[in-house]
């Protein structure tokens, strides 16, 4: 019989070692500071138990390729890459009631059409979610459910290779008989996450799994759980309304570049066609607003920025935003109390993106500058025209991607052209009318109405 490996814990403080693992380091007596390590001859002895392993060629690789499996969810499909790649573990995460157990069941109803279906619930019992079926109208005989707890049972069931595609809500719930934590801690998912990907990898069964989050937003769990799965998808927005929009930040069959946009409706998410068109159908033309061509992956998309400004009655002036970096706000207020003629001391300040959107990109910048000079002063765009582009400290307008996917998408919508930066390279856009700075966009395009 084998011998079983010699663990040391060494503190990564002091470098005191011990045989046994315990909270506080007996050494120097800080906490959590000890860390399990092989003994230089147990690592030796791996070596020489070790065993030559077989290489092949990478071409030999993709003999057998196997087709995605397509959804039938062009928005799913898209920031998927084409579909789920069998054999690949899938994450999703968003905050609760954003509707990705929703988005789930739906997606296993269009695939059970064409592939055996096992959707797996730890949180919810059978009835529950045929309810939820029958209110989508996602019920098939092809999509089986089972509701179970156990990362054991769950992952014999994955290997005996009876389906091809398997949905987990969610790995939070789903537990390891041989380790004593309750689920949900690190060790229970970061064991559950591995034993269950194995076995998806050994049978060439796609995992979608459910994660929760935190407060903050980030996925519960440790750091470790989105580095040993293939595709980490999030879901945004408001719960409560507005957009839903679908995102990879990891993808390792695909770009993660696109974005799906839905919309909850009776019968679920339901993707939106023409989301530029829903945002701006309801916008008054008044001074603090104006439109901003955006982009959610490779799609442009144009929202209202809405900007107010009123004298502070206190001594110390508010800055918000809704759907806006507060601090990127702080920003290009500053720069424009600089930079500009606008005194804005004296002045609280709110920002607000129409429709529950939340912008990340800096080619919002010049749309917040306009905004806020423009309910400052009173005063509205001379042009019919969206704006885009990054604004600098010094108060320069700098370059951004895909001008010309904007200012097709605003000309689709019945805007003259596009308010932006100098064009300086590539072929002439028609309707672009670039600026330099910050100062010169706010002297030639505000007029009073």
């Amino acid at each position: 019989m084998a011998k079983k490996p010699v663990s040391r814990y060494v503190c990564s403080q002091c470098g005191a070692l011990t045989t046994s693992w315990s909270g506080k380091c007996p050494q120097c007596g800080e906490w959590n500071t000890l860390e399990e390590q092989l003994s230089p001859s147990a690592v030796a002895g791996s070596i020489s138990q070790g065993k030559v392993l077989k290489a092949q060629s990478v071409a030999l690789s993709l003999s057998s390729d196997q087709a995605r499996i397509v959804t039938g969810i062009k928005e799913v499909d898209d920031v998927l890459g084409g579909g789920i790649v069998a054999g690949s573990v899938n994450l999703i995460a968003g905050q609760p009631g954003i509707g990705k157990s929703t988005l789930l069941l739906q997606l296993a109803y269009a695939v059970a059409s064409k592939v055996p279906v096992l959707y797996v619930s730890g949180e919810e019992s059978a009835h529950q979610i045929g309810l939820r079926a029958e209110r989508l109208g996602t019920l098939h005989s092809g999509l089986q459910l089972v509701t179970s707890n156990s990362a054991d049972d769950v992952a014999a069931t994955i290997a005996s290779g009876s389906y091809k595609l398997v949905i987990i809500d969610s790995i939070q719930t789903i537990a390891c008989g041989a380790i004593s934590s309750a689920p949900g801690t690190v060790s229970q998912i970061t064991n559950s996450t591995g034993l269950l990907s194995a076995a998806a990898k050994q049978t060439n069964t796609a995992l979608l799994m459910v994660g929760h989050v935190t407060k903050e937003g980030s996925i519960a769990g440790p750091k470790v759980l989105e580095h040993v799965v293939d595709v980490v998808l999030q879901l945004d927005g408001d719960r409560y309304g507005g957009f839903k929009i679908l995102r990879a930040t990891k993808n390792r069959f695909g770009s993660t570049n696109e974005a799906g946009i839905f919309e909850m409706v009776e019968k679920g998410l339901q993707p939106v066609e023409n989301p530029s068109a829903a945002l701006l159908s309801e916008r008054q033309v008044s001074d603090g607003s104006i439109v901003l061509a955006t982009l959610e992956g490779t799609r442009p998309l144009l929202v209202e920025v809405q900007a107010l400004v009123n004298r502070t009655t206190y001594g110390y002036p508010k800055r918000a935003a809704s759907g806006f970096d507060l601090n990127r706000l702080n920003l290009l207020v500053a720069m424009l109390e600089r930079r500009t003629k606008l005194k804005l001391a004296d002045y609280d300040i709110y920002i607000n993106i129409v429709g529950g959107i939340q912008i990340r990109e800096p080619a919002a910048d010049l749309a917040i500058c306009l905004a806020i000079g423009s309910a400052a002063k009173g005063l509205q765009l001379k042009k019919n025209s969206v704006v885009y582009g990054e604004v600098g400290l010094s108060g320069e307008v700098r370059h951004v991607p895909h001008a010309d996917k904007r200012l097709s998408e605003a000309k689709k919508l019945g805007f003259d052209g596009a308010i932006g930066p100098l064009q300086k390279t590539g072929k002439k856009l028609t309707g672009l009318h670039g600026v330099a700075d910050v100062r010169s966009a706010l002297n030639q395009f505000l007029e009073k109405d």
